[in-house]
């Protein structure tokens, strides 16, 4: 075949020439994909407890540091808290455990609180909304009154 293309060559070649697609076949059809948005974070909201291994490190994370002034590294930190955390006994795990369960008690009667507002504050948000239904109603056919009046002086 001399002086010919052969079939794989005009293949690459057409490749080359055709026009690439960006996108999803469901973008280049018009629609969109459902964007699945994260929910806003509310500032009100209790923050979740320390698990006693976290209670553990904010202890031994000061003592590390006054063995190891010079350490400046995070990740040596938390090995070395990690391996400490996992030869301890039960028993010495005890009052580390015990105070998780405290700060878990107290962030459940926060919880609690926080959603009993929560739940109050939709009632009363869901109150207001019809009330302004009301309202708006009630502005809007004033508007249009006081625009036909407005046309009649008009043309008076």
């Amino acid at each position: 075949m001399k002086g010919g293309k052969s079939k794989a060559e005009t293949k690459k070649t057409d490749s080359k020439l055709s026009v690439k697609r960006k996108g999803t076949a469901t973008e280049r059809a018009g629609k969109k994909p459902a964007k699945k948005e994260k929910p806003v974070k509310d500032p009100n909201k209790p923050k979740r407890p320390a698990s006693a291994f976290f209670v553990f490190m904010e202890e031994f994370r000061k003592t590390f540091k006054e063995k190891h002034p010079n350490n400046k590294s995070v990740s040596v930190v938390g090995k070395a808290g990690g391996d400490k955390w996992k030869s301890l006994s039960e028993a010495e795990k005890a009052p580390f455990v015990a105070k998780a369960e405290k700060r878990k008690t107290e962030y459940n009667k926060n919880l609690q609180a926080y959603n009993k507002r929560q739940a109050e504050g939709a009632d009363a948000a869901e109150a207001e909304d019809e009330s302004d239904k009301s309202k708006s109603e009630v502005h809007d056919d004033d508007d249009d009154e006081d625009e036909s009046g407005e046309e009649e002086d008009d043309d008076e």
